[in-house]
């Protein structure tokens, strides 16, 4: 039976559904000797090759899902290679064989806390897709005054170059002065948006912690740089988390 490239390449750990897709248009895909396009479809006993090397279909199709927590520190990269040489969240995480680990969704630069890995492409499609509208919670240390003005506009939703955007919780969580920190949450995961948005008002921040994607917490002993794996009772509660609509 036959499926669409970008998913069976997806369950190969490749990258996500999306990230498959550049990579067909971008002319990087060959099935049988022949360039891919999109809408194009495959079986797991055809032959494909991204930038050249075979992708092992028989075992990936078999291999079980794997995810990990990994607690990204400030100063590292989501990417796997990095043009201007910084290190990279990929340098720190195990091997696996027959496959590769794809990160769901970014933290920049910047920004540290919880990152979900996964071998799983299918997966990780899914826990990025906008129409998911999965929650992810922030910790915010603001610089500057907080007003109820700023956290109604803040929650109302305000204009940004690519559209509307919000937070759909703001919680105060203490400190006084620079120290000052705020729990938010977005259901979206546009590129800096927590950072934008406080921005848009004429506040900066100060630290930026991811805590929480979806069901999954950061874990308070974690330390930054190291990551822990899932058991598959865990990998299954985010499986049944997103088959029930969270």
């Amino acid at each position: 039976m036959s499926e669409k490239i970008q998913k069976i390449l997806a369950n190969a750990g490749v990258g996500s559904r999306r990230q498959v897709e550049t990579f067909i248009q971008d002319g990087r895909v060959t099935v049988n000797g022949r360039k891919a396009t999109i809408g194009d479809r495959m079986t797991y006993h055809d032959t494909v090759c991204v930038d050249g090397h075979e992708i092992k279909l028989i075992k990936s199709k078999n291999q079980k899902t794997r995810v990990l927590i990994y607690h990204k520190p400030e100063g590292e990269m989501c990417t796997r290679d990095d043009p201007e040489g910084r290190p990279t969240i990929f340098e720190r995480l195990p091997l696996i064989r027959n496959s590769r680990w794809i990160c769901v969704g970014r933290l920049d630069f910047n920004t540290s806390g919880l990152l979900l890995i996964t071998n799983d492409g299918e997966l990780a499609n899914i826990l990025m897709h906008p129409r998911a509208e999965i929650e992810r919670e922030y910790a915010v240390r603001i610089r500057g005054e907080v007003t109820p003005d700023v956290l109604s506009r803040l929650k109302k939703g305000v204009h940004l170059e690519d559209g509307l955007a919000r937070f759909n919780e703001i919680v105060d969580a203490g400190g006084t002065g620079s120290n000052h920190w705020y729990h938010v949450i977005v259901k979206e995961g546009r590129n800096r948006l927590v950072r934008r948005l406080w921005e848009h008002t004429g506040l900066s921040i100060s630290r930026l912690i991811r805590i929480r994607f979806g069901n999954v917490y950061l874990p308070a002993g974690l330390r930054r740089g190291h990551h822990v794996e899932l058991t598959d009772d865990e990998v299954m509660q985010i499986e049944n988390f997103i088959k029930n609509g969270h």
